[in-house]
């Protein structure tokens, strides 16, 4: 009998299929935007920040999609993206729109520089020209503990 893993009851478990290797397309796909803060990369307050600004988006019955974005743009900080299905208030609001290439990943953070290199190459093989690329952790590391697979999704944005 196969072991049957059950929900957490924080982060729902995550299926790679719908997400990989994917080419999506959006119109001003509505996120709450907020800066977790790193060094070098290792971020500091990153399950705050997403305690903080899930219960502003369950105060505002505006919780969608179980979808974050991160933008590793400095050793010292990264902006989040967490998608919400209306307006948040006291919240930063962004909207994204763009194609994006996608691929899902399986394994330890240590291993996002090896991740870059294997997503460069995939975008390269479709012909794909990228501007920028976002992490998606699809799980906390409790619930990917727990699920016994660690997921992250890379989307790279159409120039």
């Amino acid at each position: 009998m196969e072991n049957q893993i059950i929900e957490t009851g924080c982060c729902k478990k995550f299926d790679p299929q719908p997400w990989d290797e994917k080419e999506i397309t959006w119109q001003e796909k509505l996120f709450v935007k907020d800066r977790v803060k790193s060094l070098f990369h290792i971020p500091l307050n990153f399950g705050k920040m997403v305690i903080k600004n899930m219960t502003k988006m369950e105060k505002a019955g505006a919780v969608g999609e179980q979808l974050m974005l991160v933008d590793e743009n400095s050793l010292w900080g990264a902006d989040a993206y967490i998608a919400v299905n209306k307006e948040v208030p006291d919240a930063q609001m962004e909207k994204i729109s763009g194609t994006f290439l996608t691929k899902v990943f399986e394994g330890p953070y240590k291993d996002a520089r090896k991740w870059l290199k294997q997503m460069d190459e995939f975008a390269k093989n479709r012909n794909f020209e990228y501007s920028r690329i976002y992490f998606s952790y699809t799980t906390c590391p409790a619930c990917a503990k727990a699920y016994g697979k660690n997921y992250v999704i890379l989307f790279a944005k159409k120039k």
